[in-house]
């Protein structure tokens, strides 16, 4: 176990390496790119070919994996990640590109100058007040969000059953509304809390409002029963379709995207402890490198301690088909 001085020096380590987080997480994820405060990449340790399943925060050096659900709190857990590395050992080598003299092998390698402790103590204060900023600052992008969605669902009628989404999707509007031809889903906390909504286009486009939360959010299909099958997916058309299709999925919670099965896994399971059998009802992504639906239901199946089901693919069924809806339309259209 490593000793506290240890400890105080990876700290030491991560904060210096957040003040050169634009060329650091460069380095380390060559290939990827930046998005506004965050850095998006391919994972290189599962050979994914496409950049978009992996991020990094460039203001706080959070980073998380959205397929398998890997994640750490600074650039020297994400720099052993990538390396397959012990933290201590990725800390020295952060720490040789950084000039610092916090790791060295012999105990009088480490005694730093004044100037130097006092570089140090700078940084890990910036980066403290930086991560106080952040935190205040998303709060209030998440509030003014929450707001605006409470706003928005008022003012919205009911949805239209023939809606083109709905038609093409082939599932009933169930407690949907619309503002315009936009369908609104909203999304909700475990604790019942209005927080965003997703925005669903006549041509499928879906967006969130901007800066709200999501993270542990889902919209809610049906009514929970103790005892009963609490289903958890990915899109609301999906979770439509287990609603109105398959026999004992009497509630269904809509994560909206496979990184966020595993947050909204979890949030379930603290709401409603083990009253109810969680199953992930996971998409399958036959035809995409490392298959990150399947991935992501596994990760929040074992996380939850949950169960965990795919679509049956009958045979015949084209392999572009990933999830519960696709098997749905495409059984409707073979069979009419």
């Amino acid at each position: 176990m490593a000793d506290v001085r240890t400890v105080d020096a990876i700290r030491t380590v991560a904060a210096v390496a957040l003040q050169h987080a634009d060329r650091l997480v460069a380095e380390l994820l060559p290939e990827g790119k930046r998005k506004g405060a965050e850095w998006w990449a391919r994972n290189p340790t599962r050979g994914d070919r496409n950049a978009g399943s992996f991020s990094v925060s460039l203001q706080s050096g959070r980073w998380h994996d959205f397929a398998s659900g890997d994640s750490g709190g600074d650039l020297v857990s994400l720099a052993a990640y990538l390396w397959g590395a012990r933290q201590l050992d990725a800390a020295r080598d952060l720490a040789r590109r950084l000039g610092l003299d916090v790791l060295g092998d012999h105990p009088h390698d480490s005694a730093a100058s004044e100037q130097h402790r006092r570089r140090l103590a700078h940084a890990r204060a910036e980066t403290e007040r930086r991560s106080q900023r952040e935190a205040a600052s998303k709060l209030t992008r998440q509030q003014r969000a929450a707001m605006l969605a409470a706003q928005l669902w008022e003012s919205a009628g009911l949805a239209d059953p023939r809606h083109p989404y709905l038609a093409r999707k082939d599932v009933e509007p169930h407690d949907l509304r619309q503002s315009g031809d936009v369908l609104l889903v909203p999304l909700r906390t475990a604790a019942g809390e209005l927080v965003n909504l997703q925005r669903i286009r006549p041509d499928g486009e879906k967006r969130f409002l901007p800066g709200g939360a999501v993270l542990g959010a889902f919209h809610l299909l049906g009514e929970v029963r103790p005892g009963g099958l609490l289903y958890v997916c990915e899109g609301w058309a999906t979770g439509a379709t287990l609603h109105e299709q398959y026999e004992g999925a009497g509630a269904v919670a809509c994560a909206m995207n496979a990184g966020n099965l595993r947050p909204v896994a979890l949030a379930l399971r603290g709401h409603y402890g083990h009253a109810v059998e969680l199953v992930i009802a996971g998409d399958d992504d036959r035809q995409t490198e490392g298959n990150p639906g399947h991935t992501a239901a596994d990760a929040a199946a074992l996380a939850a301690g949950a169960l965990v089901t795919f679509p049956d693919w009958p045979p015949g069924a084209p392999p572009e088909l990933s999830d519960f809806n696709d098997l749905h339309t495409w059984e409707a259209a073979h069979d009419a």
